[in-house]
């Protein structure tokens, strides 16, 4: 492999690259509750097609619990960026990065209540006011903090989960929440749509404890996102190409072994939980690794520069997925939902993803800046905004 110092430019579309990549793993993922009652159901003994089955098996493998770590990390990074940039201006970065936050929780909060239950963006807006205030941290603090909250209660709740499975903890599929789903779906007014929106969000987030558990996942993504932003490792790639080798290759392995210990062994919550929360960002990490080391090849940068410019417009392309998703399982738009398998909902999620780079395309031969991304920029900015903002908002 030829390598040389990577630029700025190249140092953006590695970034993008790996936004765009975790955003159509994303869909895929968020794709098997687009079209069922996904969250109702026990995933691992709810499939009997074998076409099912094997959908199922190569999701939660390769991107279930690895794809939004990877975003998360990434969002950690961009937000460094935008500190470091504002350190350079002598500005004070918190008040930005507030602001920022704050027109982001309530895309989060309209998204989740009026389009798809699903949503992340209050999650990561609610850890990124952690993160801000964390910035000012050494490199060693911010990965001891990260570390130490990720690894000690997740350690404990999974010693939690394997005495529950322990004492015949079994995981029973909701058939009154999944019926339910399927008739306010498919079928229901749009009275019926809202309700049922808010039930899964809820379920989803407050009785599951998602939500109360986001400082124990979430937030230490982005914690080492901040590392790897503070150690320019992107930056440097050419630089620290056995380091990239290294951990690209036993974090991909490792974290692979980890993955698919609910088929070798057991399908239960234990090995569920393990899978998700230590297979999965290491996983993250890996492909992270491999999109950097890729980025090092101009053919690889050529060929999937689409990819990339979907990164660069990731808050555009995340919020139509909910909409075009919901255009079509929904009953206010084709009324599919409860009635597709999941090979054929991953192909459509791959389909729009293509219509979407296209769609990318095209506009940034107009444009430098996705439309969403342009809104958010001036909800933060006001109608003020110079060349260095949006600049600064570029590599964000």
């Amino acid at each position: 492999m030829k390598v040389r110092p990577t630029e700025l430019q190249e140092r953006i579309i590695a970034i993008d690259m790996m936004r765009g990549f975790s955003l159509l793993g994303i869909f895929i993922v968020n794709m098997l509750a687009f079209h069922s009652p996904y969250y109702y159901i026990n995933p691992y003994t709810w499939y009997t097609n074998p076409s099912d089955i094997d959908t199922f098996q190569w999701i939660d493998i390769a991107l279930q619990g690895s794809v939004y770590p990877l975003f998360a990390m990434l969002f950690g990074y961009g937000l460094t960026m935008q500190f470091i940039k504002s350190q350079e201006r002598g500005m004070s970065f918190i008040a930005l990065g507030i602001r920022r936050l704050s027109v982001l929780l309530i895309i989060g909060i309209i998204h989740a209540f009026l389009l798809w239950s699903g949503d992340i963006l209050i999650t990561y807006a609610l850890s990124g006011f952690i993160v801000i205030l964390l910035l000012r941290l050494s490199r060693v603090w911010l990965l001891v903090i990260a570390l130490t909250i990720y690894i000690i209660p997740n350690m404990g709740l999974a010693l939690l989960t394997y005495i529950y499975v322990a004492t015949d903890g079994v995981f029973y599929s909701g058939i009154q929440e999944i019926e339910a789903s399927v008739v306010a779906f498919s079928t229901g007014s749009w009275k019926d749509i809202f309700t049922q929106r808010a039930a899964d969000w809820s379920y989803a987030n407050i009785e599951s404890g998602a939500l109360f558990l986001i400082g124990i996942t979430i937030l230490p993504y982005m914690l080492l996102g901040v590392v790897a932003a503070k150690s320019k490792l992107i930056e440097r790639t050419s630089d620290k190409l056995t380091f990239w080798f290294v951990l690209t290759l036993v974090a991909l392995v490792v974290g692979y072994a980890i993955k698919v210990l609910p088929f070798l062994i057991e399908p239960n919550f234990y090995y569920m939980y393990v899978q998700d929360i230590f297979g999965g960002p290491l996983v993250a990490i890996g492909y992270a690794g491999l999109i950097t080391i890729l980025c090092q090849l101009s053919m690889f940068r050529k060929l999937f520069n689409p990819l990339a410019k979907v990164g660069r417009m990731s808050m555009t392309t995340y919020l139509t997925q909910s909409l075009i998703a919901t255009t079509v399982f929904y009953s206010y738009g084709l009324g599919l939902y409860g009635k597709m398998d999941l090979m054929t909902g991953t192909w459509m999620a791959i389909g729009i993803f293509i219509i979407q780079m296209i769609f990318a395309e095209i506009w940034f031969s107009k444009f430098s800046q996705g439309p969403v991304e342009i809104l958010w920029k001036r909800a933060t900015y006001g109608k003020q905004i110079n060349k260095t903002d949006e600049k600064n908002d570029e590599v964000s």
